[in-house]
Protein backbone atom coordinates (compact mmCIF):
# COMPACT_ATOMS: atom_id res chain seq x y z
CA UNK A 1 0.00 0.00 0.00
CA UNK A 2 1.72 3.13 -1.24
CA UNK A 3 -0.28 5.87 0.49
CA UNK A 4 -2.05 4.91 3.73
CA UNK A 5 -4.13 8.09 3.71
CA UNK A 6 -4.96 8.05 0.01
CA UNK A 7 -8.61 7.13 0.46
CA UNK A 8 -8.97 10.10 2.82
CA UNK A 9 -7.24 12.60 0.55
CA UNK A 10 -8.58 11.78 -2.92
CA UNK A 11 -12.13 11.60 -4.18
CA UNK A 12 -13.39 9.05 -6.69
CA UNK A 13 -12.86 10.36 -10.21
CA UNK A 14 -13.69 8.78 -13.55
CA UNK A 15 -12.71 10.06 -16.99
CA UNK A 16 -15.37 12.07 -18.74
CA UNK A 17 -17.35 10.47 -21.55
CA UNK A 18 -17.87 12.05 -24.92
CA UNK A 19 -20.98 14.22 -24.93
CA UNK A 20 -24.12 12.13 -25.60
CA UNK A 21 -25.29 14.11 -28.63
CA UNK A 22 -21.78 13.98 -30.10
CA UNK A 23 -21.20 10.25 -29.68
CA UNK A 24 -24.54 9.15 -31.16
CA UNK A 25 -23.22 10.35 -34.51
CA UNK A 26 -20.77 7.41 -34.72
CA UNK A 27 -19.94 3.96 -33.34
CA UNK A 28 -16.60 4.83 -31.76
CA UNK A 29 -15.93 4.06 -28.09
CA UNK A 30 -17.15 6.94 -25.96
CA UNK A 31 -14.86 6.86 -22.90
CA UNK A 32 -11.99 9.34 -22.52
CA UNK A 33 -8.84 8.62 -20.46
CA UNK A 34 -7.52 10.12 -17.23
CA UNK A 35 -3.98 11.56 -17.10
CA UNK A 36 -1.46 9.27 -15.42
CA UNK A 37 -1.14 11.56 -12.39
CA UNK A 38 -4.87 11.27 -11.75
CA UNK A 39 -4.79 7.50 -12.22
CA UNK A 40 -2.08 7.26 -9.57
CA UNK A 41 -4.37 9.12 -7.16
CA UNK A 42 -7.21 6.71 -7.92
CA UNK A 43 -4.89 3.77 -7.26
CA UNK A 44 -3.88 5.40 -3.98
CA UNK A 45 -7.52 5.26 -2.79
CA UNK A 46 -7.19 1.46 -2.39
CA UNK A 47 -7.17 0.97 1.38
CA UNK A 48 -5.05 -2.12 2.03
CA UNK A 49 -8.22 -3.20 3.83
CA UNK A 50 -6.90 -6.51 5.17
CA UNK A 51 -9.67 -8.65 3.72
CA UNK A 52 -10.09 -7.52 0.09
CA UNK A 53 -13.67 -8.54 -0.71
CA UNK A 54 -13.10 -7.05 -4.19
CA UNK A 55 -11.47 -10.26 -5.46
CA UNK A 56 -13.53 -12.89 -3.64
CA UNK A 57 -15.79 -13.69 -6.60
CA UNK A 58 -18.63 -15.22 -4.59
CA UNK A 59 -22.38 -15.31 -5.17
CA UNK A 60 -24.25 -13.38 -2.49
CA UNK A 61 -28.05 -13.37 -2.73
CA UNK A 62 -27.69 -14.78 -6.23
CA UNK A 63 -25.47 -11.94 -7.45
CA UNK A 64 -21.73 -11.67 -8.00
CA UNK A 65 -19.85 -10.11 -5.10
CA UNK A 66 -16.23 -9.41 -5.89
CA UNK A 67 -14.32 -10.37 -9.03
CA UNK A 68 -15.23 -13.83 -10.43
CA UNK A 69 -11.75 -14.26 -11.94
CA UNK A 70 -10.17 -13.23 -8.61
CA UNK A 71 -8.12 -10.34 -9.96
CA UNK A 72 -5.37 -9.27 -7.54
CA UNK A 73 -6.88 -5.81 -7.34
CA UNK A 74 -5.12 -4.25 -4.31
CA UNK A 75 -1.79 -5.34 -5.74
CA UNK A 76 -2.16 -3.71 -9.13
CA UNK A 77 -3.82 -0.63 -7.63
CA UNK A 78 -0.67 -0.13 -5.55
CA UNK A 79 1.58 -0.75 -8.58
CA UNK A 80 -0.31 1.88 -10.60
CA UNK A 81 0.09 4.34 -7.71
CA UNK A 82 3.84 3.68 -7.80
CA UNK A 83 4.01 4.04 -11.59
CA UNK A 84 5.03 0.40 -12.08
CA UNK A 85 2.81 -0.27 -15.10
CA UNK A 86 4.69 -3.30 -16.45
CA UNK A 87 4.45 -5.04 -13.08
CA UNK A 88 0.76 -4.10 -12.87
CA UNK A 89 0.20 -5.78 -16.24
CA UNK A 90 1.89 -8.96 -15.02
CA UNK A 91 -0.39 -9.07 -11.96
CA UNK A 92 -3.44 -8.47 -14.12
CA UNK A 93 -2.58 -11.19 -16.63
CA UNK A 94 -2.07 -13.73 -13.86
CA UNK A 95 -5.82 -13.97 -13.38
CA UNK A 96 -7.39 -12.42 -16.47
CA UNK A 97 -6.57 -13.37 -20.06
CA UNK A 98 -8.51 -10.45 -21.53
CA UNK A 99 -8.61 -7.41 -19.21
CA UNK A 100 -9.31 -5.07 -22.15
CA UNK A 101 -12.72 -6.79 -22.44
CA UNK A 102 -13.70 -6.84 -18.76
CA UNK A 103 -12.29 -3.33 -18.31
CA UNK A 104 -14.84 -2.15 -20.84
CA UNK A 105 -17.98 -4.28 -20.48
CA UNK A 106 -17.95 -5.84 -17.01
CA UNK A 107 -20.45 -4.23 -14.58
CA UNK A 108 -17.69 -4.34 -11.94
CA UNK A 109 -19.01 -6.46 -9.05
CA UNK A 110 -15.55 -5.80 -7.57
CA UNK A 111 -16.55 -2.18 -6.99
CA UNK A 112 -19.85 -3.25 -5.44
CA UNK A 113 -17.92 -5.14 -2.75
CA UNK A 114 -15.06 -2.65 -2.29
CA UNK A 115 -14.61 -2.08 1.45
CA UNK A 116 -14.25 1.68 0.88
CA UNK A 117 -17.70 1.54 -0.68
CA UNK A 118 -19.29 0.84 2.70
CA UNK A 119 -19.33 4.57 3.46
CA UNK A 120 -17.62 6.30 0.51
CA UNK A 121 -17.58 5.99 -3.29
CA UNK A 122 -15.60 2.82 -4.09
CA UNK A 123 -12.23 2.63 -5.80
CA UNK A 124 -12.38 3.01 -9.60
CA UNK A 125 -11.26 -0.59 -10.09
CA UNK A 126 -12.74 -1.15 -13.54
CA UNK A 127 -11.25 2.00 -15.00
CA UNK A 128 -7.80 1.28 -13.57
CA UNK A 129 -7.92 -2.26 -14.98
CA UNK A 130 -8.73 -0.90 -18.44
CA UNK A 131 -6.01 1.72 -18.23
CA UNK A 132 -3.38 -0.89 -17.30
CA UNK A 133 -4.06 -3.04 -20.34
CA UNK A 134 -4.52 -0.09 -22.72
CA UNK A 135 -1.19 1.30 -21.48
CA UNK A 136 0.38 -2.12 -22.11
CA UNK A 137 -0.92 -2.32 -25.69
CA UNK A 138 0.30 1.22 -26.40
CA UNK A 139 3.72 0.32 -24.98
CA UNK A 140 4.06 -2.85 -27.07
CA UNK A 141 4.12 -5.16 -24.06
CA UNK A 142 1.35 -7.50 -25.23
CA UNK A 143 3.02 -9.91 -27.62
CA UNK A 144 2.35 -13.55 -28.66
CA UNK A 145 3.76 -16.11 -26.23
CA UNK A 146 3.40 -19.54 -27.87
CA UNK A 147 4.08 -22.56 -25.63
CA UNK A 148 7.62 -23.90 -25.68
CA UNK A 149 6.44 -27.51 -25.89
CA UNK A 150 3.43 -29.23 -27.45
CA UNK A 151 1.71 -32.22 -25.88
CA UNK A 152 0.35 -33.70 -29.10
CA UNK A 153 -3.19 -33.59 -27.71
CA UNK A 154 -5.97 -32.14 -29.87
CA UNK A 155 -8.73 -30.12 -28.20
CA UNK A 156 -11.86 -28.76 -29.89
CA UNK A 157 -13.74 -25.79 -28.47
CA UNK A 158 -17.24 -25.13 -29.74
CA UNK A 159 -17.98 -21.42 -29.54
CA UNK A 160 -15.58 -18.49 -29.64
CA UNK A 161 -17.29 -16.25 -27.09
CA UNK A 162 -15.83 -15.30 -23.70
CA UNK A 163 -15.82 -18.83 -22.24
CA UNK A 164 -14.49 -20.37 -25.44
CA UNK A 165 -11.55 -18.05 -25.97
CA UNK A 166 -10.51 -18.09 -22.31
CA UNK A 167 -10.50 -21.91 -22.42
CA UNK A 168 -8.58 -21.76 -25.70
CA UNK A 169 -5.95 -19.40 -24.30
CA UNK A 170 -5.33 -21.59 -21.26
CA UNK A 171 -5.32 -24.93 -23.08
CA UNK A 172 -2.95 -23.54 -25.70
CA UNK A 173 -0.72 -22.28 -22.90
CA UNK A 174 -0.63 -25.85 -21.57
CA UNK A 175 0.73 -26.99 -24.94
CA UNK A 176 -2.32 -28.59 -26.51
CA UNK A 177 -3.35 -28.04 -30.13
CA UNK A 178 -6.54 -26.01 -29.87
CA UNK A 179 -9.16 -25.59 -32.59
CA UNK A 180 -12.09 -23.24 -31.98
CA UNK A 181 -15.24 -23.73 -34.06
CA UNK A 182 -17.51 -20.72 -34.62
CA UNK A 183 -20.75 -20.71 -36.63
CA UNK A 184 -20.61 -16.97 -37.36
CA UNK A 185 -18.42 -15.43 -40.02
CA UNK A 186 -16.05 -13.94 -37.45
CA UNK A 187 -14.73 -15.24 -34.12
CA UNK A 188 -15.59 -13.59 -30.82
CA UNK A 189 -19.16 -14.72 -30.15
CA UNK A 190 -20.91 -12.32 -27.78
CA UNK A 191 -17.84 -10.08 -27.77
CA UNK A 192 -18.06 -9.68 -31.54
CA UNK A 193 -21.78 -9.51 -32.26
CA UNK A 194 -23.61 -9.26 -28.95
CA UNK A 195 -21.96 -6.10 -27.59
CA UNK A 196 -22.12 -2.94 -29.74
CA UNK A 197 -18.99 -1.35 -31.15
CA UNK A 198 -19.30 1.84 -29.06
CA UNK A 199 -18.87 -0.28 -25.91
CA UNK A 200 -16.24 -2.66 -27.27
CA UNK A 201 -14.44 -1.81 -30.49
CA UNK A 202 -14.17 -4.87 -32.73
CA UNK A 203 -11.14 -4.02 -34.85
CA UNK A 204 -9.04 -2.13 -32.32
CA UNK A 205 -9.82 -4.33 -29.30
CA UNK A 206 -11.45 -7.70 -30.07
CA UNK A 207 -9.74 -8.66 -33.33
CA UNK A 208 -6.41 -7.37 -31.99
CA UNK A 209 -6.48 -9.87 -29.12
CA UNK A 210 -7.78 -12.72 -31.30
CA UNK A 211 -4.86 -12.12 -33.67
CA UNK A 212 -2.46 -12.64 -30.75
CA UNK A 213 -4.19 -15.94 -29.91
CA UNK A 214 -3.77 -17.09 -33.52
CA UNK A 215 -0.06 -16.22 -33.46
CA UNK A 216 0.23 -18.25 -30.26
CA UNK A 217 -1.19 -21.26 -32.11
CA UNK A 218 -4.96 -21.21 -31.56
CA UNK A 219 -6.84 -22.12 -34.74
CA UNK A 220 -10.23 -20.53 -35.47
CA UNK A 221 -12.62 -22.13 -37.94
CA UNK A 222 -15.61 -19.90 -38.71
CA UNK A 223 -18.83 -20.46 -40.65
CA UNK A 224 -18.91 -23.92 -39.11
CA UNK A 225 -21.81 -25.14 -37.00
CA UNK A 226 -21.29 -28.43 -35.23
CA UNK A 227 -24.24 -30.71 -35.95
CA UNK A 228 -25.05 -28.98 -39.24
CA UNK A 229 -22.11 -28.58 -41.60
CA UNK A 230 -19.70 -30.44 -39.30
CA UNK A 231 -21.00 -33.75 -37.88
CA UNK A 232 -21.02 -34.02 -34.10
CA UNK A 233 -19.68 -37.58 -34.21
CA UNK A 234 -16.72 -36.40 -36.30
CA UNK A 235 -15.87 -33.91 -33.56
CA UNK A 236 -15.68 -36.70 -30.98
CA UNK A 237 -13.55 -38.90 -33.23
CA UNK A 238 -11.00 -36.33 -34.32
CA UNK A 239 -10.25 -34.67 -30.99
CA UNK A 240 -8.95 -35.93 -27.66
CA UNK A 241 -11.24 -33.60 -25.70
CA UNK A 242 -14.03 -31.12 -26.38
CA UNK A 243 -15.10 -27.98 -24.52
CA UNK A 244 -18.64 -26.75 -25.20
CA UNK A 245 -18.91 -22.97 -24.87
CA UNK A 246 -21.88 -22.16 -27.08
CA UNK A 247 -23.50 -19.62 -24.79
CA UNK A 248 -27.18 -19.25 -23.88
CA UNK A 249 -28.56 -17.92 -27.13
CA UNK A 250 -32.22 -18.98 -27.00
CA UNK A 251 -34.08 -15.67 -26.51
CA UNK A 252 -37.08 -15.21 -24.23
CA UNK A 253 -40.13 -14.47 -26.37
CA UNK A 254 -43.28 -12.46 -25.63
CA UNK A 255 -46.23 -14.52 -26.97
CA UNK A 256 -48.98 -11.90 -26.75
CA UNK A 257 -51.54 -10.86 -29.34
CA UNK A 258 -49.93 -9.45 -32.47
CA UNK A 259 -46.54 -11.13 -31.95
CA UNK A 260 -46.48 -12.23 -35.61
CA UNK A 261 -46.63 -8.66 -36.93
CA UNK A 262 -43.74 -7.35 -39.04
CA UNK A 263 -41.36 -5.02 -37.22
CA UNK A 264 -41.00 -7.06 -33.99
CA UNK A 265 -37.51 -8.49 -33.54
CA UNK A 266 -35.32 -10.15 -30.95
CA UNK A 267 -32.68 -7.77 -29.62
CA UNK A 268 -29.74 -9.94 -30.62
CA UNK A 269 -30.88 -10.06 -34.26
CA UNK A 270 -30.96 -6.25 -34.26
CA UNK A 271 -27.56 -5.86 -32.59
CA UNK A 272 -25.82 -8.57 -34.63
CA UNK A 273 -26.98 -7.20 -37.97
CA UNK A 274 -25.93 -3.69 -36.95
CA UNK A 275 -22.40 -4.70 -35.96
CA UNK A 276 -22.06 -6.81 -39.09
CA UNK A 277 -23.02 -3.82 -41.22
CA UNK A 278 -20.30 -1.75 -39.56
CA UNK A 279 -17.62 -4.39 -40.10
CA UNK A 280 -18.72 -5.22 -43.66
CA UNK A 281 -19.24 -1.51 -44.44
CA UNK A 282 -22.60 -2.21 -46.03
CA UNK A 283 -26.11 -3.17 -44.90
CA UNK A 284 -27.13 -6.68 -45.92
CA UNK A 285 -30.64 -8.11 -46.07
CA UNK A 286 -30.66 -8.88 -42.33
CA UNK A 287 -30.15 -5.25 -41.32
CA UNK A 288 -32.92 -3.88 -39.08
CA UNK A 289 -33.26 -0.10 -39.43
CA UNK A 290 -34.53 2.15 -36.64
CA UNK A 291 -34.03 5.36 -38.62
CA UNK A 292 -36.97 7.73 -38.26
CA UNK A 293 -39.05 5.15 -36.36
CA UNK A 294 -40.87 5.11 -33.05
CA UNK A 295 -38.93 2.43 -31.17
CA UNK A 296 -40.11 0.44 -28.16
CA UNK A 297 -37.52 -1.69 -26.35
CA UNK A 298 -39.00 -4.31 -24.03
CA UNK A 299 -36.52 -5.29 -21.32
CA UNK A 300 -34.42 -3.23 -18.94
CA UNK A 301 -31.06 -5.06 -18.80
CA UNK A 302 -27.75 -4.46 -20.56
CA UNK A 303 -29.04 -5.84 -23.86
CA UNK A 304 -31.99 -3.45 -23.69
CA UNK A 305 -29.59 -0.57 -23.09
CA UNK A 306 -27.55 -1.63 -26.12
CA UNK A 307 -30.73 -1.57 -28.22
CA UNK A 308 -31.41 1.95 -26.94
CA UNK A 309 -27.89 3.15 -27.78
CA UNK A 310 -27.95 1.55 -31.24
CA UNK A 311 -31.40 2.97 -32.04
CA UNK A 312 -30.16 6.41 -31.04
CA UNK A 313 -27.29 6.08 -33.52
CA UNK A 314 -29.72 5.12 -36.26
CA UNK A 315 -31.66 8.32 -35.59
CA UNK A 316 -34.95 6.97 -34.24
CA UNK A 317 -37.91 9.36 -34.01
CA UNK A 318 -38.81 8.40 -30.42
CA UNK A 319 -37.84 5.75 -27.91
CA UNK A 320 -39.47 4.08 -24.90
CA UNK A 321 -37.90 1.28 -22.85
CA UNK A 322 -40.40 -0.90 -20.99
CA UNK A 323 -39.22 -2.40 -17.68
CA UNK A 324 -41.42 -4.74 -15.63
CA UNK A 325 -39.40 -4.24 -12.43
CA UNK A 326 -39.70 -1.22 -10.10
CA UNK A 327 -37.35 1.76 -10.37
CA UNK A 328 -34.34 1.09 -8.13
CA UNK A 329 -33.60 3.42 -5.20
CA UNK A 330 -30.84 6.03 -5.38
CA UNK A 331 -28.99 4.35 -2.50
CA UNK A 332 -28.79 0.80 -1.20
CA UNK A 333 -32.00 -0.46 0.33
CA UNK A 334 -31.86 -2.06 3.78
CA UNK A 335 -32.33 -5.51 2.25
CA UNK A 336 -29.41 -4.92 -0.16
CA UNK A 337 -26.42 -4.48 2.19
CA UNK A 338 -22.72 -4.38 1.31
CA UNK A 339 -21.03 -6.53 -0.07
CA UNK A 340 -24.00 -7.48 -2.25
CA UNK A 341 -24.19 -5.97 -5.70
CA UNK A 342 -25.82 -2.54 -5.19
CA UNK A 343 -29.24 -2.53 -6.87
CA UNK A 344 -29.41 1.25 -7.25
CA UNK A 345 -30.67 3.56 -9.96
CA UNK A 346 -28.22 4.60 -12.66
CA UNK A 347 -28.34 6.09 -16.11
CA UNK A 348 -26.35 3.88 -18.48
CA UNK A 349 -24.92 5.23 -21.71
CA UNK A 350 -27.99 4.48 -23.83
CA UNK A 351 -30.41 6.14 -21.43
CA UNK A 352 -28.09 9.16 -21.15
CA UNK A 353 -28.18 9.53 -24.92
CA UNK A 354 -31.96 9.19 -25.13
CA UNK A 355 -32.42 11.69 -22.30
CA UNK A 356 -30.11 14.18 -24.02
CA UNK A 357 -32.15 14.01 -27.21
CA UNK A 358 -35.70 13.48 -25.95
CA UNK A 359 -35.51 15.16 -22.55
CA UNK A 360 -35.94 12.26 -20.10
CA UNK A 361 -34.86 8.75 -19.17
CA UNK A 362 -36.69 6.54 -21.72
CA UNK A 363 -37.51 3.83 -19.17
CA UNK A 364 -41.02 3.26 -17.86
CA UNK A 365 -41.00 1.01 -14.79
CA UNK A 366 -43.51 -1.50 -13.40
CA UNK A 367 -44.94 -1.81 -16.89
CA UNK A 368 -45.59 -4.74 -19.22
CA UNK A 369 -46.79 -5.11 -22.80
CA UNK A 370 -50.21 -6.74 -23.28
CA UNK A 371 -50.78 -6.49 -27.03
CA UNK A 372 -49.10 -5.52 -30.29
CA UNK A 373 -51.34 -3.56 -32.66
CA UNK A 374 -50.79 -3.64 -36.42
CA UNK A 375 -51.71 -1.56 -39.42
CA UNK A 376 -53.51 -2.67 -42.56
CA UNK A 377 -50.25 -4.01 -44.02
CA UNK A 378 -49.50 -6.32 -41.10
CA UNK A 379 -46.79 -4.08 -39.65
CA UNK A 380 -46.68 -3.17 -35.97
CA UNK A 381 -47.87 0.37 -35.23
CA UNK A 382 -48.42 0.37 -31.45
CA UNK A 383 -47.70 -1.45 -28.20
CA UNK A 384 -50.44 -1.67 -25.58
CA UNK A 385 -49.09 -1.60 -22.02
CA UNK A 386 -50.37 -1.73 -18.46
CA UNK A 387 -48.75 -0.98 -15.11
CA UNK A 388 -48.17 -3.86 -12.71
CA UNK A 389 -47.68 -4.47 -9.02
CA UNK A 390 -45.67 -7.34 -7.60
CA UNK A 391 -47.66 -9.59 -5.27
CA UNK A 392 -47.14 -13.03 -3.78
CA UNK A 393 -49.04 -16.02 -5.13
CA UNK A 394 -50.23 -18.98 -3.08
CA UNK A 395 -46.72 -20.46 -3.22
CA UNK A 396 -45.16 -17.31 -1.79
CA UNK A 397 -43.58 -16.34 -5.11
CA UNK A 398 -43.64 -12.73 -6.32
CA UNK A 399 -45.55 -12.35 -9.58
CA UNK A 400 -46.64 -9.24 -11.54
CA UNK A 401 -50.34 -8.35 -11.41
CA UNK A 402 -51.92 -5.92 -13.87
CA UNK A 403 -53.44 -2.74 -12.42
CA UNK A 404 -56.78 -1.92 -14.11
CA UNK A 405 -57.11 1.62 -15.40
CA UNK A 406 -53.38 2.09 -16.11
CA UNK A 407 -53.45 1.01 -19.75
CA UNK A 408 -51.50 3.03 -22.30
CA UNK A 409 -50.81 2.79 -26.03
CA UNK A 410 -47.26 3.52 -27.26
CA UNK A 411 -46.64 4.29 -30.94
CA UNK A 412 -44.18 1.75 -32.35
CA UNK A 413 -42.83 1.08 -35.82
CA UNK A 414 -40.03 -1.08 -34.39
CA UNK A 415 -40.23 -3.31 -31.30
CA UNK A 416 -37.11 -4.92 -29.87
CA UNK A 417 -37.48 -7.83 -27.42
CA UNK A 418 -34.62 -7.74 -24.89
CA UNK A 419 -35.97 -9.90 -22.07
CA UNK A 420 -33.01 -12.20 -21.61
CA UNK A 421 -32.31 -15.77 -22.63
CA UNK A 422 -33.75 -19.15 -21.70
CA UNK A 423 -30.61 -21.24 -22.16
CA UNK A 424 -28.50 -22.83 -24.89
CA UNK A 425 -29.90 -23.94 -28.20
CA UNK A 426 -30.60 -27.65 -27.93
CA UNK A 427 -29.71 -29.36 -31.28
CA UNK A 428 -25.98 -29.69 -30.57
CA UNK A 429 -26.52 -30.98 -27.02
CA UNK A 430 -29.05 -33.48 -28.37
CA UNK A 431 -26.71 -34.59 -31.18
CA UNK A 432 -23.91 -35.25 -28.70
CA UNK A 433 -26.19 -36.87 -26.11
CA UNK A 434 -25.31 -34.33 -23.39
CA UNK A 435 -27.48 -34.48 -20.26
CA UNK A 436 -29.32 -31.27 -19.39
CA UNK A 437 -30.33 -29.77 -16.06
CA UNK A 438 -33.82 -28.54 -15.18
CA UNK A 439 -33.17 -25.24 -17.00
CA UNK A 440 -32.06 -26.97 -20.24
CA UNK A 441 -28.37 -26.13 -19.66
CA UNK A 442 -25.59 -28.65 -20.22
CA UNK A 443 -25.34 -30.60 -16.97
CA UNK A 444 -21.87 -30.26 -15.46
CA UNK A 445 -20.80 -29.34 -11.94
CA UNK A 446 -19.22 -25.96 -11.25
CA UNK A 447 -15.42 -26.28 -10.83
CA UNK A 448 -15.60 -29.71 -12.48
CA UNK A 449 -17.23 -28.88 -15.83
CA UNK A 450 -17.29 -32.51 -16.99
CA UNK A 451 -20.48 -33.59 -18.78
CA UNK A 452 -21.87 -37.12 -18.85
CA UNK A 453 -19.79 -37.73 -21.99
CA UNK A 454 -16.18 -38.66 -21.26
CA UNK A 455 -13.76 -36.01 -22.43
CA UNK A 456 -16.49 -33.44 -23.10
CA UNK A 457 -16.66 -30.37 -20.87
CA UNK A 458 -19.10 -27.44 -20.72
CA UNK A 459 -18.42 -23.88 -19.60
CA UNK A 460 -19.98 -20.45 -19.57
CA UNK A 461 -23.59 -19.58 -20.26
CA UNK A 462 -24.39 -22.95 -21.85
CA UNK A 463 -23.65 -24.51 -18.43
CA UNK A 464 -24.69 -21.83 -15.92
CA UNK A 465 -27.31 -19.92 -17.92
CA UNK A 466 -27.21 -16.27 -18.95
CA UNK A 467 -24.59 -14.48 -16.89
CA UNK A 468 -21.77 -11.93 -16.92
CA UNK A 469 -18.84 -11.96 -19.35
CA UNK A 470 -16.48 -12.21 -16.38
CA UNK A 471 -18.22 -15.39 -15.16
CA UNK A 472 -17.71 -16.85 -18.64
CA UNK A 473 -14.00 -16.08 -18.34
CA UNK A 474 -13.97 -17.76 -14.92
CA UNK A 475 -15.64 -20.89 -16.31
CA UNK A 476 -13.54 -21.03 -19.48
CA UNK A 477 -10.37 -20.99 -17.40
CA UNK A 478 -11.81 -23.58 -15.02
CA UNK A 479 -12.91 -25.90 -17.82
CA UNK A 480 -9.45 -25.61 -19.38
CA UNK A 481 -7.90 -26.65 -16.08
CA UNK A 482 -10.11 -29.74 -15.79
CA UNK A 483 -9.70 -30.60 -19.46
CA UNK A 484 -5.92 -30.42 -19.06
CA UNK A 485 -6.17 -32.67 -15.99
CA UNK A 486 -8.24 -35.17 -18.01
CA UNK A 487 -5.70 -35.20 -20.86
CA UNK A 488 -2.50 -35.27 -18.81
CA UNK A 489 -3.45 -36.77 -15.44
CA UNK A 490 -2.48 -33.56 -13.63
CA UNK A 491 -2.45 -29.85 -14.36
CA UNK A 492 -0.52 -26.68 -13.59
CA UNK A 493 -3.26 -24.40 -14.87
CA UNK A 494 -4.85 -22.15 -12.22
Amino acid sequence: MGKPTGFLEFQRELPADRAPLERVADYQEFHHHLPEADLKKQGARCMDCGIPFCHTGQLVSGMASGCPVHNLIPEWNDLVYRGLWREALERLHKTNNFPEFTGRVCPAPCEGSCVLGMNNPPVTIKNIECEIIDHAWASGWVTPEPPKKRTGKQVAIVGSGPAGISAAAQLNKAGHEVTVFERADRPGGLLMYGIPNMKLDKKEVVLRRLAVLEKEGVKFICNTEIGKNYPAEKLLKEFDAVVLATGATKPRDLPIEGRNLTGIHFAMDFLTANTKSILDQHKNGDFIDATGKDVVVIGGGDTGTDCVGTSMRHGCASLVQVEILPKPPLERAKDNPWPEWPKTYKMDYGQEEAAARFGADPRVYLTTATKFEGDDNGHVKAVHTVQVEWTKNDKGQFIPKNIPGTEKVLPAKLVLLAMGFLGPEQPLLEALGIERDARSNAKAEFENYATNLKGVFAAGDCRRGQSLVVWAFNEGRGAARECDRFLMGSTDLP
